[in-house]
């Protein structure tokens, strides 16, 4: 298969809950609402807080500049809960490189929707549209250390902790954090499926 013909332009990915979708000006009010939230942005890299309707338009616009890449090096999902369409968080792979055959995958979601399993149920099928659909091989998430949710979630999907990390910077709160890699190979993935 040529490489240019695993790329997928404009996706939407289901599961029995969610759709995952590429991101609409008409999501922004959500956006800016769920994400505006220093529990979320307070273990997000470059999300500054407060987050602003404004600061949510500037994000999709620049989805919208990804999405007409050939081929495409991110895919950014916005997470709709079935039926109401409503966004609920956002999950993604960002830094795609088909020929290494590697990811870096991130994720949020909105609070009033923590514990009750929609992360899980979105980053993995974000993972099988990953290895099944992209053919990558490694994904790697970052995931700082105070974040032990996101550490579990990571574990319970087979990511497994490779290094010490580094120390970043949080836009959101300017404080320094380590940021600890977490990684899934595509044979451990498939082991598990």
């Amino acid at each position: 298969m040529e490489l240019a013909e695993r790329w997928i332009y404009q996706m939407r990915l289901t599961t029995k809950r969610l759709i995952l979708r590429d991101p609409t000006i008409k999501d922004a009010k959500d956006i800016a609402e769920h994400i505006n939230n220093l529990k979320i942005s307070r273990y997000l890299l470059t999300v500054p807080h407060p987050y602003t309707l404004g600061d949510a338009k500037w994000w999709i616009n620049h989805c919208d500049e990804n999405i007409k890449k050939k081929p495409r090096t991110s895919y950014e999902f916005n997470i709709a809960l079935k039926p109401e369409n409503r966004i609920i968080g956002g999950a993604g792979l960002h830094h795609i490189d088909l020929i290494q055959g590697t990811s870096e995958i991130g994720y949020w979601l909105a609070e009033p929707y923590w514990r009750k399993g929609y992360m899980t149920e979105a980053t993995s099928r974000l993972i099988d549209f990953a290895f099944k659909k992209l053919e990558l091989e490694r994904l790697q998430g970052g995931i700082f250390a105070s974040n032990k949710p996101s550490q579990g979630l990571a574990k319970s999907l087979g990511f497994k902790q490779e290094g010490k990390g580094k120390i970043i910077t949080c836009m959101a709160t300017g404080k320094r954090h380590r940021e600890v890699p977490h990684v899934l190979y595509k044979h451990d993935w498939m082991k598990k499926r």
